[in-house]
């Protein structure tokens, strides 16, 4: 394997993994209420344009990069777009083991607005 392969790899997997911590982050607290609606939706339809250009083209590292990229980025926007319960169905869907809590549509579950790395 050559060295422009590796890179190609190693900036699929970044690309991927990217959108991950944040997916994460919006099912455990329900918060999206700092996330752009707009910013996510332009992003997904990129992806899919990407997709698409990757399909129409048989390159495989844009087919699977691109895909796996609209699974994450799918959910935040849908997430963000949500009401409330709707919200807090599909998070409980996907985590069903997290604790039910009274959580605010502000901020954080704690009511603090900041972000917590």
């Amino acid at each position: 394997m050559n060295w422009d392969s590796v890179i190609g790899y190693l900036a699929a997997l970044c690309s991927v993994t990217s959108y991950t911590p944040q997916a994460w982050k919006i099912i455990k607290t329900r918060a999206t209420d700092s996330l752009s609606a707009p910013m996510y939706a332009i992003n997904v339809v990129g992806f899919l344009l990407w997709l698409t250009f990757g399909i129409l083209r048989n390159e495989w590292s844009l087919i699977v990069t691109n895909a796996l990229i609209l699974l994450p980025s799918g959910l935040i926007l849908v997430m963000t777009l949500l009401p409330r319960a709707k919200k807090d169905a599909v998070a409980n869907l996907l985590d069903p083991g997290a604790p039910r809590t009274d959580r605010s549509d502000e901020g954080t579950p704690s009511g603090d607005s900041e972000t917590k790395w």
